[in-house]
């Protein structure tokens, strides 16, 4: 069966068309697991560029939508840093309804919680989307492509249940050159009763109708942002893809209550002597993005296997090794956005030499090598005790010996005579 690419599909925005190429992506497995050779000179270094959707990046590390792309001056500071792409705060409409609130961030430490020296390892936002007036955002989108053609910046885009509004926000944005849309289908707090973020995320009939509204506007890819605060994570993943959405990005915050202060007995982040709650993220998140990632990987390789969508793995990504395990898992690219909020932009050079490392490590020239390989070792639990079944009996078998005079072997004599000693 022939296969489109997404130029085919999609009219591209002109402006660094040169920085795009067919993509090559699906969730296959790595022609190299399973040998691992020692680094010589001859050895090249490894590749960490992706082409994702279209879009050639230098690496696989985006920021994630949030603070450190709230800006022309910080995403600038983003691509200067090298970041592979850009993925803007979340834009609307009508910014003079977002009203944010300080303080609006709660930190968890390793130990005991509240102690300046333990780790950080929980981080609660209750902040809103883009504050900022939408002309000023699109303005600074402009400014950003005509100053950086070749490098993808992307943007996150959040409107109420109207799909006017959507079009019109789609249409805007694009004017100013973007290279792809994420649709923030999953905050999860601020104006649910607008039907607006984890509202659509949580409700597949919903998102099915605006995902359509989306795509038939769009001409540039589209990611769905899903939220982790359902049940079955694949269901909504595979109603976007389904509805037009080229690529899922996954996870976003999950709800929390960070905790309550035991001196005044008022929740944090406390706002006046009240809270609300919030997105739970860092490294505490990371295992539970791993398994979202997991469950939405396996069902791509299933079903979609044959075209050329693509997974953006996110949560408590903080090292290169943190992002190898997403890649392994089936990721093309990578997303970190509290990571940056505590390390700074600087994070990306570590990130790529970490990764790096690991990749010399097994022999990896490029992220395609290993990108799903773990993916086929997961299995269900009646699996698990199947295979260790299995395995027991061999080993009691080797331990046993020979089972029939028949399986004596001239060339093994001495090991098999061996195999049925008891002392």
């Amino acid at each position: 069966m022939a296969s489109l690419s997404f130029a085919q599909i999609k009219l591209k925005n002109p402006v660094a068309d040169f920085a795009r190429a067919r993509p090559e992506f699906g969730l296959r497995r790595s022609r190299r697991v399973g040998f691992r050779v020692l680094a010589s000179e001859t050895q090249k270094e490894p590749d960490l560029s992706v082409t994702v959707n279209g879009l050639h990046m230098p690496n696989p590390f985006v920021i994630g939508s949030g603070p450190p792309g709230t800006n022309y001056t910080v995403m600038k500071r983003a691509f200067d840093e090298g970041w592979g792409a850009v993925i803007a705060k979340t834009v609307s409409l009508d910014a003079a309804k977002v009203i944010n609130v300080t303080p609006r961030y709660a930190r968890l430490r390793a130990g005991v919680n509240g102690s300046v020296k333990g780790q950080i390892i929980g981080w609660e936002n209750i902040e809103l989307i883009s504050d900022r007036p939408l002309e000023t955002m699109l303005k600074e989108f402009k400014q950003l492509k005509e100053e950086y053609p070749d490098r993808i910046l992307i943007a996150s885009i959040m409107e109420e249940y109207n799909k006017a509004a959507w079009e019109e926000l789609i249409d805007r944005v694009e004017q100013t050159g973007v290279d792809a849309f994420e649709i923030n289908f999953s905050c999860p707090h601020g104006m649910p009763e607008r039907k607006m973020g984890a509202a659509v995320g949580q409700d597949c009939a919903l998102l099915e109708e605006v995902c359509g509204w989306i795509n038939a506007k769009a001409t540039i890819p589209v990611w769905a942002k899903m939220t982790p605060n359902i049940t079955d994570i694949t269901e909504p993943a595979r109603v976007a893809l389904n509805s037009g959405c080229e690529g899922i990005a996954a996870i976003n915050t999950i709800m929390s209550v960070m905790g309550i202060n035991l001196d005044s007995l008022r929740p944090e982040p406390c706002v006046e002597g009240y809270s609300t709650p919030g997105g739970y993220s860092s490294k505490a998140v990371h295992p539970i993005a791993l398994a979202k990632v997991m469950n939405i990987a396996k069902m791509m390789k299933s079903e979609f296997s044959e075209k050329d969508y693509s997974l953006s793995g996110i949560g408590g990504v903080e090292t290169g090794h943190d992002a190898a395990e997403f890649i392994l898992l089936g990721a093309n690219t990578v997303q970190v956005c509290t990571g940056v909020m505590m390390h700074g932009y600087c994070l990306v050079k570590k990130l790529c030499d970490e990764l790096k490392d690991f990749m010399r490590k097994h022999n990896f020239q490029s992220i395609e090598d290993f990108r799903g390989a773990s993916l086929q070792y997961f299995t269900t639990h009646t699996d698990l005790v199947k295979r260790q079944q299995e395995a027991i009996k061999q080993r009691k078998a080797i331990r046993k010996g020979l089972q029939s005079d028949k399986d004596w072997t001239g060339d093994g004599f001495v090991k098999e005579t061996e195999s049925m000693v008891s002392n």
